[in-house]
C-alpha cells in the first residue's frame, strides 16, 4: 500500500479517537540513537523536523538546546506543548505547526535532527532538505526506517516493516551528502527492540547518519 504522508493521513494517525498513534507515545524514553549521537554536543540552537508529541524536543530542551520542533499535525503538538510545560521547559521549546515539505524556517541551526519522519515528498529529497538547514560546523542527526526486503509491510511508525517509499538505506542518505560540504561521522543499520504496550516489544530496523557539515 502507498501513503500519502500527507496532512489528512497524519491527523488521522493522530486522532485521539481512532487513529493509529499508540497511546503510549509520549511517554516513552527519547531514541536511544539520539541520546548516543549527541549528548557530547554542546547545547545550541536545534531544530526536530518531524517531532511528533515531542519526547526527543523535549529532551534536548533538558540538555540545554534551544529547540525548534515542527510537526504537521496539531494533535501531537498539543501533547507536546502540555509535557514541555509540566517539565518546566516551555521557554526552550518552540513549537511550529507546518509541512516540511515546504516549510522554510528562515534560519539555520547547530544540530538538525529528524526521528522516522516522512512527508509527502520522496525521502531521500526530503533528507536533502532539513540538511539545508544545518549551520556551518553544525550537526545532521537522521534516524530512520531501514529499507530492507521485508520493507513494505506494517505501518509508518515502526510497527512492523514500514512502507518502502519511506525507508531508506545509510548508504543511500551518505550518497545525498557533498564530501566537499560533509563529514560523515555515523552511518549505521541497526536492529533493536523498543518497548511498546506494557512488556511487549516491537522489533525496529533503523538507519542513522550523523554527518557534520563543514565551516
Amino acid at each position: 500500500m502507498t501513503h500519502s504522508f500527507d496532512k489528512e493521513y497524519w491527523d488521522q494517525h493522530w486522532r485521539p479517537d481512532g487513529g493509529e498513534a499508540p497511546v503510549s507515545m509520549g511517554v516513552s524514553p527519547p531514541n536511544p540513537h539520539l541520546v548516543r549521537e549527541v549528548s557530547a554536543l554542546p547545547p545550541g540552537r536545534a531544530l526536530d523536523a518531524g517531532c511528533g508529541v515531542g519526547t526527543e524536543a523535549i529532551w534536548l530542551a533538558a540538555q540545554g538546546w534551544q529547540v525548534t520542533a515542527a510537526d504537521i499535525a496539531s494533535e501531537p503538538l498539543a501533547r507536546a506543548a502540555e509535557a514541555a510545560k509540566a517539565r518546566g521547559l516551555s521557554d526552550h521549546v518552540h513549537w511550529v505547526e507546518a509541512d516540511l515539505s515546504s516549510w522554510v524556517p528562515g534560519t539555520q541551526f547547530d544540530l538538525v535532527t529528524t526521528h522516522y519522519a516522512h512527508p509527502a515528498m520522496p525521502q531521500l529529497d526530503f533528507y536533502d532538505r532539513v540538511a539545508s538547514w544545518v549551520a556551518p560546523g553544525g550537526t545532521l542527526l537522521i534516524v530512520g526506517h531501514l529499507h530492507t526486503h521485508d520493507t513494505g509491510h506494517g505501518d509508518s511508525c515502526g510497527h512492523g516493516q514500514p512502507p518502502a517509499e519511506a525507508s531508506a538505506t545509510a548508504a543511500g542518505i551518505a550518497a545525498r551528502l557533498a564530501p566537499q560540504a560533509w563529514e560523515i561521522v555515523t552511518a549505521d543499520e541497526l536492529y533493536r527492540t523498543a518497548a511498546e504496550h506494557g512488556d511487549h516489544g516491537i522489533r525496529l530496523s533503523d538507519v542513522v547518519v550523523r554527518a557534520l557539515r563543514r565551516s
